[in-house]
């Protein structure tokens, strides 16, 4: 396992990171977390380790500097803000192509709550590069004007008891021309707090990553 604590640097931005790659991977996931969250969440921890298990590599990273976060706090100016958001995660990812163990890895996305819509607008704009994406309690309504545009098969994963969401990602998915999946996970709630949630949702998106980033030439078989 290759595993580092980095900082990420972008045109506008340092972004604080975590990048593991278990050996012999298959493909990276790269996770872009809900408002109000960071690298740290542990929901998101949680499935990117049944990833690794899965022989996937993981990058989760801030996708808002210290200082942009204490100013959202209080004006709640990017949280909604998409395209910023976006932006940022399309910046991250072809930084993430150019480290060592990377560049032949397929790329798929792990998007959470306001996370999700920038993850499929970010796979909008990258449909030669990213393969797969996975949404967790998402708002994909959030990216309605980009949702006929992506190309990467799609899995939006919802609470059963997450009745506001339900009807969006619905709509969503009606939305989307890719391969794509719906899957309502019984009297769960929108953080899938309740016994068993959370791991089913990581085992999901897992065999989704698995089915559609595997590649017999994405591996660090070349620094091993």
């Amino acid at each position: 396992m290759i595993a580092r604590e980095l900082t990420i640097p972008l045109a506008d931005a340092a972004l604080g990171g975590e990048l593991n790659l278990p050996h012999g991977t298959t493909g990276l996931v790269i996770f872009a977390h809900g408002s109000g969250s960071s690298r740290h969440s542990s929901r998101n921890q949680s499935v990117a380790r049944t990833l690794r298990q899965r022989g996937l590599g993981t990058l989760l990273f801030d996708l808002l500097t210290a200082e942009e976060e204490r100013a959202e706090l209080h004006t709640r100016h990017l949280r909604f803000n998409i395209p910023f958001l976006a932006e940022r995660l399309v910046a991250v990812t072809q930084w993430a192509r150019q480290q060592p163990g990377c560049g032949d890895l397929n790329v798929g996305f792990f998007g959470a709550s306001t996370g999700a819509a920038a993850a499929l607008v970010a796979a909008a704009n990258l449909p030669d590069l990213v393969r797969a994406v996975v949404s967790r309690g998402g708002r994909p309504d959030l990216a309605e004007a980009t949702l006929d545009q992506v190309k990467a098969p799609t899995l939006l994963i919802v609470g059963g008891a997450d009745t506001p969401v339900i009807p969006l990602n619905q709509h969503a998915c009606s939305r989307l021309r890719c391969e794509k999946s719906l899957r309502i996970i019984p009297h769960a709630s929108h953080l899938f707090e309740e016994p068993g949630a959370l791991e089913r949702v990581a085992e999901m998106a897992a065999d989704w990553f698995v089915t559609h980033l595997a590649t017999s030439t994405g591996t660090l078989s070349k620094i091993q």
